[in-house]
Order: C-alpha cells, then sequence, then structure tokens
C-alpha cells in the first residue's frame, strides 16, 4: 500500500512517503525541509533531513520520552 502526506507549518514542510510492499532503498522516507522566510530570521530554502520511516520512529520514540514531563524540562525564557 501506497501512503503520501505533507503538512507544512511557517517554518518546515513535513512529508512521509511510505509503500510497505516496496523493498526499494528510499522508499519509506520522512523529510523535514525549512520553508523560505520573508525576514530570514530562522530558515533559509532549501535545507532539508531525509530518514527512513524506521529512523522518524527512533526520534519519535525519544520526543515523547523528553517532552512527557514539560513542566520540570523545559526552561523559562
Amino acid at each position: 500500500m501506497t501512503y503520501s502526506n505533507q503538512k507544512t507549518t511557517a517554518r518546515f514542510t513535513y512529508e512521509i512517503n511510505r509503500n510497505d510492499t516496496s523493498h526499494k532503498a528510499g522508499a519509506n522516507t520522512l523529510t523535514i525541509a525549512t520553508n523560505p522566510s520573508s525576514d530570514s530570521r530562522y530558515a533559509t530554502g532549501a535545507v532539508g533531513l531525509t530518514m527512513s520511516v524506521r529512523e522518524a520512529k527512533v526520534l519519535q520514540s525519544f520526543l515523547n520520552r523528553e517532552f512527557s514531563d514539560t513542566s520540570s524540562t523545559i526552561p523559562t525564557m
């Protein structure tokens, strides 16, 4: 089964592509790309990170664990 989805925020575009029946390298990927910023304060366009879905699940697990108790782990600014 082929699946593709994309979510765009002001700073980033997230795109996932999955093909459960394909065994080709790069068939199951998550890409995080920066969007051009009008004030160039945070990001420039054409910078991105692509990882396998397996690597993305490791990242998800890490983030879920680190953000599980946000009251004590995120410093106030």
